[in-house]
């Protein structure tokens, strides 16, 4: 069952931790270096970095080299970050990823989406017609793994050729990084 509660994706959990995160006394210089460069020195501690990225440094080649992607759909994407904010829900929605829901909520906040754009979301409704085509290809890529011509035309009208590169990478990162979360079983983060 999925609710939400509050604009946050609330759903009970069928996987228990299957990936703990790794203990703080386990960080090493390997777990240091994967993280040098992609954050700064007094973050890279499992209170600082959260549940998620504790959890793959359980494997710090693959966790820099996914970072290093994910991060540049963050900070480096050509996509606007209301947009990429927007993609990023519709996938935590979709595949039901509690975690990326709550933790991009804010992120969504202060990119200028408005509660009422949030919680439609989660039933496939937008206020324009770039947002319903966002809304749309992550529905037709996390089903048919393809954009259809349709909703492609419509996103041709609003975004550039690289814009649209972004989006579709931003989509598939954010639906495998939720299909690790789901499976590995990472928690929440607490409120700090």
């Amino acid at each position: 069952m999925v609710e939400y509660e509050n604009l946050i994706l609330v759903s009970e959990r069928s996987t228990a931790v299957r990936v703990a995160p790794l203990p703080a006394d386990q960080w090493d210089d390997t777990v240091d270096q994967a993280l040098s460069g992609l954050m700064p020195a007094d973050r890279r501690n499992p209170e600082s970095t959260g549940n998620l990225v504790a959890t793959l440094m359980r494997h710090p080649k693959l966790a820099r080299g996914f970072l290093r992607f994910n991060f540049h759909l963050l900070y480096g994407s050509t996509l606007p970050e209301r947009l990429r904010e927007l993609a990023v829900l519709r996938v935590a929605h979709v595949t039901k990823c509690e975690y990326e829901w709550r933790h991009h909520v804010a992120m969504a906040r202060n990119a200028g989406l408005t509660d009422e754009v949030i919680a439609g979301i989660e039933r496939g409704e937008a206020p324009n017609e770039l947002d319903a085509a966002i809304i749309a290809a992550v529905d037709e890529l996390q089903r048919d793994t393809n954009v259809s011509d349709t909703t492609w035309t419509t996103l041709s009208a609003h975004l550039d050729e690289r814009q649209l590169m972004d989006l579709v990478f931003t989509i598939g990162c954010y639906g495998s990084l939720a299909m690790a979360i789901n499976t590995f079983g990472v928690e929440p983060d607490q409120e700090r």
